[in-house]
């Protein structure tokens, strides 16, 4: 008997599960394991393995859990014998709803408990797509769609539910750096290579960041050097010989670490597919210099501080040119340069209390030639904000003083002597009071003050409210108003070609909107692992003294004066997560809005704005090949397009269109990652249908344009559809389908 029961024991001993527990690559330690059902559990050493002994024979049910990841349940059918192994990857399952985000509420706070909905996207996210610089990579957030104003030039904006450009506020590190021209011909020179993540609010948010940010603002929170890898490289380039580079290198010196960071992007090839004699792509030379440095400081004060230089030499134009016509009407050509240097700063004072004061300066010079138009502009921005973060009771307390001072000139007759928009100085107090009313209620309240120097008083309260129905449901209601002044020759490229004259009829009022959004978020967890997560949003803004370019009036102007109506924009929007426990993750979204203008009882659709917009990313992980599929892609309907006449033989309206992209991603190696795929697998490009997209093509200095004796273009043998020069029929990317291949190369 004895004998018997000591051989009974030692073969259940024998019985026992062991594994590896890791994601992205990287072992996982303090990964709680254990079998449901049974009191068996344990947790991962620091190189990720488990073991539990004494497993009972016969199927059992694997649970591993780590915060920040969503529960993985695995199945496992365990015979008599010796041990048996199940390893867990939880590349797909990190949850990032539980992501700290600071953009909502101007402090650190777990997404899920924020009262202000933000939308995280990482760069894991934007590796499913590599691009060259943040304004290309937006392109598959969904509601955001970063929008080419011009054929030749390719500068842009971001336009979220539909709202242009300027009314998105675009900061880095909280800071409201990236305004005016700096939207223009800036976007384009910030590089994947800064981010640590990005954070989008949908919706009003002036009443913490100021008058800026009306239709929602976009946050880039760049790396801490404290998590960033010791050296990393992102090498790739396309078979349009596109070449970008980013590098970063952390270092530390005593108790400060720093982290440096450089992007170069070139692309130097003339491609002319559409026969039109005119560049289809601007060709560019950029480069990006990046340092940020942390301070460790007595009881874990906040101290960093950042710069930033951008250079970029960008020109379009006939294949012909070169920079000996620069500025001439010989040849035409777009050429910009454009420099620009930043500073950005958080510091904590050594006081009891926790105060954070904040800073950010900013220069950007531009020189560019649209033809022999020229446009010449400087524009300096310094910004400091000092907050007060208090807990009292119930009461979660943001109280802040702001000073924002913008210096604007240039070459036209909007900065003329002794203008005073060159200087505007912009002082504000605000509160914020975030109230727990009880364990599933939170409401927001908040209030701003500004004063302009130009327009005077600003107001601009704000409440929100947060109603958690249960662990996996949650409500939220946002509101507030907005107010915004415009600056034509900074905001709307048009303005600058020359191609258009620009008729100001009346001095400009300053926007004032109102804005409500809906917003409920759903998780769904099945017992096998499958995560479910739908957000969706309602939102609706009603805007008094909109200021619109009236491109109908006349296809030689483009006239700007407050609508005498008003203009709104609603919708809806839906994101969805859905991850399998085999790896298999989906990624859709798709927003449905309606942005029009009402005046005289008239609706008009707002031009270059489509109703419908979806996007979608597909990844799946072959784990024993190492190999990574991601299939991306985004989908438009049609929008209203600037025609230039009766006669103009384009679209009036652009048909439904879409770009796609695959991706394979092979991670054998170790420290190196090998990227390549194809982009534009549909090869859509917008002149598909259309006769030409550049109108005038053939005489773009207009010397064979005739008038007529009331000022309208007549049609002659050499112009029979009347038109003038104009590049600013565009509404996507204009490059064909093509192949990449990249390379990533990290010491952790």
């Amino acid at each position: 008997m004895f004998l018997v029961l000591c051989g009974a024991g030692l073969k259940a001993q024998e019985r026992s599960l062991k594994g590896k527990v890791s994601a992205a690559g990287l072992a996982l330690q303090g990964v709680n394991v254990m079998i449901q059902g049974t009191e068996l559990k344990t947790t991962t050493d620091s190189s990720g393995i488990y073991l539990i002994s004494g497993v009972p024979a016969g199927l059992i049910r694997v649970q591993a859990t780590a915060v920040g990841y969503r529960k993985v349940v695995r199945s496992l059918t365990m015979v008599e014998g010796t041990g048996q192994e199940m390893d867990f990857d939880l590349s797909n399952f990190q949850n990032d709803l539980n992501e700290v985000v600071v953009t909502g509420t101007l402090k650190e706070v777990k997404r899920m408990e924020s009262p202000v909905p933000v939308e995280v996207y990482t760069p894991a996210f934007f590796r499913k797509n590599p691009t060259p610089s943040i304004f290309d990579a937006l392109q598959n957030v969904n509601g955001v769609r970063p929008q080419l104003n011009c054929n030749i030039c390719n500068t842009g904006d971001i336009h979220i539910n539909g709202l242009e450009g300027p009314y998105t506020m675009v900061m880095i590190d909280g800071m409201p750096i990236v305004s005016s021209l700096s939207t223009v011909y800036g976007l384009s020179g910030i590089p994947n290579s800064l981010v640590e993540q990005i954070e989008i609010v949908k919706g009003p948010a002036s009443s913490l960041y100021g008058s800026e940010a009306v239709g929602g603002l976009i946050n880039i929170i760049t790396k801490k050097p404290q998590n960033a890898p010791l050296l990393s490289a992102d090498i790739f380039g396309t078979t349009y010989q596109e070449l970008n580079t980013d590098l970063g290198l952390k270092t530390k010196v005593g108790t400060a670490t720093a982290l440096t960071g450089l992007n170069y992007f070139k692309y130097g090839h003339i491609v002319d597919n559409n026969h039109d004699h005119f560049t289809d792509v601007t060709l560019q030379d950029r480069i990006s210099v990046f340092q940020k440095w942390n301070f460790q400081r007595k009881d874990n004060r906040i101290f960093t501080i950042a710069g930033r230089y951008l250079y970029e030499d960008r020109w379009g134009g006939e294949t012909n040119w070169n920079k000996s016509y620069r500025g001439g009407d010989e040849v035409y050509g777009e050429s910009i340069y454009t420099k620009r240097w930043e500073i950005i700063g958080n510091y904590q004072l050594p006081v009891k209390e926790k105060f954070l004061f904040s800073f950010s300066y900013n220069d950007h010079d531009q020189d560019s030639r649209y033809g022999n138009t020229s446009y010449i502009a400087s524009q300096r921005v310094a910004f400091g904000q000092l907050t007060w973060d208090k807990k009292a009771g119930r009461h979660d307390l943001l109280l802040g003083a702001a000073l924002r001072h913008t210096y604007y000139d240039d070459n036209t007759a909007a900065t003329a002597l002794n203008n005073p928009a060159k200087n505007i100085w912009l002082p504000g107090v605000f509160i914020q009071d975030e109230i727990t009313l009880a364990p599933k209620h939170k409401f927001l309240a908040g209030f701003r003050y500004d004063y302009n120097s130009l327009h005077g008083n600003i107001l601009t309260p704000r409440f929100a409210y947060k109603w958690s129905i249960s662990e996996n449901d949650i409500l939220r209601l946002n509101a507030g108003t907005g107010f915004r002044v415009v600056n034509i020759f900074t905001e709307d490229h048009a303005a600058l070609t020359g191609a258009r004259e620009v008729v100001i009829r009346n001095e400009l009022k300053p926007e004032k909107t109102y804005n409500v959004n809906l917003n409920y978020l759903k998780k769904i967890y099945t017992g096998d692992g499958t995560f479910i997560g739908v957000e969706s949003s309602a939102f609706y803004t009603y805007f008094n003294n909109r200021i619109i370019g009236d491109y109908d009036v006349d296809p030689n102007q483009i006239v700007y004066d407050n609508l005498d109506g008003h203009a709104v924009s609603k919708g809806l929007s839906t994101n969805i997560d859905l991850t399998f426990r085999n790896g298999l993750k989906f990624i859709l979204g798709a927003t449905y809005q309606d942005v029009a203008s009402y005046e005289g009882g008239i609706k008009m659709q707002q031009i270059l704005t489509e109703k419908f917009s979806g996007n979608w990313a597909v990844s799946y992980k072959i784990k024993k090949l190492n190999l990574g599929i991601d299939y991306t892609g985004n989908v438009y309907s049609p929008m209203r397009l600037p025609l230039l006449g009766p006669l103009d033989p384009r679209k009036e309206y652009s048909s439904t269109w879409s770009i796609q992209n695959i991706q394979f991603t092979y991670g054998g190696f170790k420290n190196i990652e090998l990227y390549g795929g194809v982009k534009n697998l549909l090869n859509w490009t917008p002149n598909k249908g259309n006769p030409f997209i550049i109108a005038g093509a053939n005489d773009p200095f207009d010397k064979q344009v005739e008038y007529n004796e009331n000022g309208s273009v007549k049609s002659t043998a050499g112009n029979p559809f009347a038109l003038t020069f104009d590049p600013n029929y565009v509404y996507g990317p204009n490059q064909n389908v093509r192949g990449f291949f990249g390379l990533r190369y990290t010491i952790k």
